[in-house]
């Protein structure tokens, strides 16, 4: 969800054949590309490669798909392509915060080669403060809009996260296949076994249970975003950020992986499951928070019950719930084919932005809501609160006031960037990064 942006490369090493070429002062070369994966999030100048460009492009259509999930329409007042758009949004665009959060740790920790001794050790020390400062953000925001908040949950995923950032796109690859198949069924054996008297003995002893909706029970496992099955997702993203988006090569393979991750899991859910396999709690009105509140398997109301959907007194119905794809359902099927639809709205993005330059002249002002995705996302909470809306609970029936807001967040991100290089939260959460360069 946040942008995770990386130090700017202090220098390149090159050389040169005359005196004359040497004189000229390095800064004002043109950074390379791999070096300067933040690059595309400046305000001046043409972007230094497709692939990220396509990348902003694509965290711009996951705020905007929050903002519909949590301003927009219920599904169940819904007509025609505006029925689509809603059932995407729901779930997938979290599920795509959550892949592109992974692929923005590779551009601090390295993005095709990981960094090594000192660089990847400040790195590494970047990434942690990042997650501490995102868990306390979120804690703050849960304290008045809940568990619907998800910075905290990031916070934690950074941290599982660092034991990870030196393995190679066909290890990351391997263990976000390993955790979308065991960790659901993990999840849903310890909901089973987690009586209501556990949890409130867990949460009495919980220091963030005490100061806001969200505590460490929730973080990791019935929480609207739950560390243990939402790690995939995670772990998905540092993989693809391992390839070179860019080759016209990786784009097919990777659009056709998308493609078969999607139809596959939502096909033999459908198989499975019958026709309600891949239906959305949106649909009985309920708005993000609510479908999240019945997720399955580790996405509980925040609070931690599990009073919104699957009873864990019935374990024959949750069991039987394990086949279904339904989003925030957090099953293998739901996992898999989410991520599948992520893979293919990041490359169906880097390609668009790559091929076809006028659009992506037409669409710098949408490119820049995702330069600075983490204050469009803590932005758009403030705004419903000084508007007297209730966060991340819509209620609404017409597409006005969603429109309202995208159209809020392109503007202010378009001027915003024309003169200042960082979103105004990502300036915050870079500053405050900046102790890691003392580690040794």
């Amino acid at each position: 969800m946040t942008q995770i942006e990386p130090p700017q490369a202090t220098s390149t090493p090159h050389t040169t054949s005359t005196p004359r070429a040497t004189s000229a002062p390095r800064e004002k070369a043109p950074p390379v590309p791999a070096a300067s994966p933040d690059s595309a999030g400046k305000p001046s100048g043409g972007p230094s490669t497709g692939r990220l460009v396509g990348v902003d492009l694509a965290r711009a259509l996951a705020v905007f798909g929050m903002y519909i999930v949590h301003i927009g329409p219920v599904l169940s007042s819904t007509h025609g392509v505006g029925t689509w758009v809603r059932y995407l949004a729901d779930g997938h665009s979290s599920v795509l915060f959550a892949t592109l959060a992974g692929f923005s740790l590779m551009l601090i920790a390295g993005r095709r080669e990981p960094r090594t001794g000192l660089a990847g050790r400040q790195a590494k020390a970047r990434i942690a403060i990042r997650a501490v400062v995102l868990l306390a953000l979120g804690t703050v925001l849960a304290m008045e809009y809940g568990g619907v908040i998800i910075l905290g949950f990031y916070g934690v995923y950074f941290l599982l996260a660092l034991p990870l950032l030196r393995l190679s796109a066909k290890a990351l690859a391997i263990t976000a296949a390993g955790l979308a198949l065991v960790t659901p069924q993990l999840a849903f054996v310890l909901n089973s076994r987690l009586s209501e008297s556990v949890q409130q003995s867990v949460n009495a002893y919980d220091p963030l249970k005490k100061v806001s909706e969200v505590g460490v029970l929730d973080l990791l496992l019935t929480g609207f975003y739950p560390t243990i099955t939402w790690m995939s997702f995670v772990v998905a993203g540092m993989g693809l950020a391992r390839l070179d988006l860019s080759a016209v090569s990786v784009q097919r393979r990777l659009a056709a992986l998308g493609a078969a991750l999607t139809v596959g899991a939502y096909g033999l859910s459908l198989l499975l499951a019958g026709k309600d396999a891949l239906r959305s709690m949106a649909e009985d009105g309920a708005s993000s928070a609510g479908s999240e509140k019945a997720s399955s398997f580790g996405g509980g109301s925040g609070s931690g019950s599990f009073d919104g959907g699957a009873s864990f007194d019935a374990p024959e119905r949750a069991a039987s719930e394990l086949l279904s794809a339904g989003p925030h359902s957090g099953t293998t099927f739901d996992i898999i084919g989410s991520v599948g639809v992520a893979i293919l709205v990041i490359v169906g993005a880097t390609v668009l932005m790559e091929r076809l330059p006028r659009l992506r002249r037409l669409a710098k002002p949408v490119i820049a809501v995702g330069t600075m995705s983490l204050t469009a996302y803590v932005g758009h909470f403030l705004a419903q609160s000084m508007l007297g809306v209730s966060a991340g609970e819509s209620t609404q029936t017409s597409w006005i006031p969603v429109l309202t807001f995208i159209l809020g967040a392109i503007v202010f991100a378009a001027v915003w960037s024309r003169f200042f290089r960082r979103g105004p939260l990502e300036a915050l959460l870079n500053a405050a990064t900046k102790p890691a360069k003392y580690v040794h």
